[in-house]
């Protein structure tokens, strides 16, 4: 392509007529208050990234994905970007099938349908039967697509580049990293053999895990281009109301996505990068609090070192427990800010930013604020996003903005600070075990009995998961058990200080524990979990 300028060029001139256009007429109409204009701007938009093809295609998903930052006459539009395409011309899938399997449809497939059920920027889907009863979809790549994703990427960058210095608030920075990235895991999305590799290992991860369905691989019909697995017969994560019309419950369905997306990342290390309305769908029944999802489309796949995770882990507590001092070493640690960054100043001015953000009240708190306030943090001090995050933070945000969408008012702390403080309470990992002493004892040894009393208090307050029975155990294991000699030793040297015996640290932790774990609060566990419709003690 770099021997052919003049495809580059033609392609710039393209996109910056379509853009650049696109751009004077939102900013000309964008300010109406008139529904009628808003939604003529929603079908200009989705015509646009239709037409500049998959990468633009790309951005448009990510957008669809937020209503806090898309109007919904826009989001309503964009939200056709998932699945509901153009599909390119059947002769060509029928090809395709043919020339990657060895063998045409209609010998493979006992019926292969006319027309496809949904079409996507990458690919367009089917949904045949492979043998009597057992349907499948079959995903059959767009022609030509390695080429076309090549040229755009290019330009793409070469914009992204340009006009990265003039980018406010340091958005700038790494944009060049940023781009690459999103055109490696692009271009892994394309393998469809990698994708059927990344289906199995996600599924392996939820094996024992009901709530969650991933579709089985059909190897002997999937290739390179061509990836055949089971069908999924679900209600796609989109509208409240759709939902509730198949007596489904929303808000167990968004309790499981967020949860999934946590262990994803701070228990797998292993996660599904694109979890948008398109890729996720509901299907009937629950497990205690948790609804059904399947997931679908493992193209977009990404893996978080095992250090990053238990950094993240600890930013979440340190944020709740408001030791900013801390949560600035953890931006240092995970690259956010550099090594020799003067972290003096940059501590008040996070509690002030992000301190003031929390209020009271942690079920406050969301993703959307954070990248709000954290703005704010960028513009005066050498604060920058690391190009590893990359996929991460547009995972987060889309599992956020999927939730948003069914519920404006979800707050994705209130499930995300339950999830770790029960991990950390548990102890499960040594890692866990390390943060967990580091949450529980300052530097002098001192038990910071304010920080167990918040991490019991927000299991305790968890709507979907109040019972304190499990914490009692598991903590009770750790105290006792051969994994818990350090938590033992840490208390020993609580209790034996300069030469004295020091009893009140000791007082009011089982002062604490008598308070959270009464015998009228342990029954009323009891009897929820014999009879989910008990009222809670």
């Amino acid at each position: 392509m770099l021997l052919r300028p003049w495809i580059l060029v033609s392609r710039l001139v393209v996109v910056l007529w379509q853009l650049g256009w696109l751009a004077v007429v939102l900013v000309v109409q964008g300010g109406s208050s008139e529904r009628a204009v808003q939604q003529r701007l929603g079908r200009r938009i989705l015509q646009t990234l239709t037409q500049l093809g998959p990468c633009f295609i790309k951005v448009g998903q990510a957008l669809s994905t937020r209503p806090d930052l898309v109007r919904r006459d826009w989001l309503d539009q964009l939200t056709q970007l998932q699945d509901n395409l153009p599909p390119f011309p059947h002769e060509l899938a029928l090809a395709e099938i043919e020339a990657e399997l060895g063998a045409p449809a209609s010998k493979l497939f006992e019926h292969f349908p006319p027309y496809p059920v949904a079409a996507a920027s990458l690919g367009q889907v089917y949904k045949a039967e492979l043998t009597a009863g057992h349907w499948v979809a079959v995903k059959v790549q767009r022609p030509n697509l390695a080429y076309l994703l090549r040229r755009d990427l290019v330009i793409i960058r070469l914009l992204g580049v340009l006009t990265a210095p003039f980018l406010p608030l340091n958005l700038g920075f790494g944009l060049g990293d940023i781009i690459d990235e999103f055109g490696l895991t692009l271009f892994d999305e394309i393998d469809y053999r990698r994708e059927a590799d990344n289906a199995e290992r996600f599924a392996a991860l939820f094996a024992d895990n009901p709530a969650v369905t991933v579709p089985r691989v059909e190897r002997q019909f999937s290739s390179r281009r061509v990836l055949t697995t089971t069908w999924i017969n679900g209600v796609k994560l989109q509208d409240r109301l759709e939902l509730e019309s198949h007596r489904l419950e929303p808000d167990a369905l968004i309790r499981t996505g967020v949860t999934a997306g946590l262990q994803q990342l701070l228990e797998f290390g292993y996660f599904h990068a694109d979890p948008h309305p398109g890729n996720l769908f509901a299907l009937p029944g629950r497990t205690g609090a948790m609804g059904h999802v399947a997931y679908v489309d493992f193209g977009m796949m990404d893996s978080i070192s095992d250090a990053d995770r238990l950094t993240l882990t600890g930013a979440v507590v340190h944020l709740i427990n408001r030791d900013f001092e801390a949560l600035a070493r953890d931006f240092q640690t995970l690259g956010f800010l550099r090594p020799d960054a003067d972290l003096a100043p940059i501590v008040p001015a996070l509690e002030t930013v992000l301190g003031g953000q929390l209020g009271e009240s942690v079920g406050s708190f969301n993703f959307k604020a954070i990248t709000d306030r954290f703005s704010e943090l960028m513009f005066d001090y050498p604060f920058r996003v690391p190009a590893r995050f990359a996929l991460i933070i547009r995972a987060v945000v889309s599992q956020e903005g999927l939730a948003l969408r069914l519920d404006p008012d979800f707050k994705i702390i209130r499930v995300a600070y339950p999830y770790v403080a029960r991990r950390l309470l548990a102890g499960d990992t040594a890692e866990l075990r390390e943060k967990l002493l580091e949450v529980l004892f300052d530097r002098e040894g001192h038990l910071q009995l304010e920080r167990l009393e918040s991490l019991l208090g927000v299991v305790e307050q968890d709507e979907a998961n109040p019972d304190l029975l499990p914490v009692a155990g598991a903590g009770l294991r750790l105290l006792l058990g051969p994994r818990g000699g350090s938590l033992r030793q840490r208390l020993l040297l609580m209790l034996v200080r300069d030469n004295h015996l020091n009893t009140e640290d000791l007082q009011a932790l089982m002062g604490l524990l008598r308070r959270t774990f009464s015998p009228s609060k342990l029954a009323g566990g009891v009897l929820q979990r014999l009879n989910p419709l008990a009222p809670a003690a």
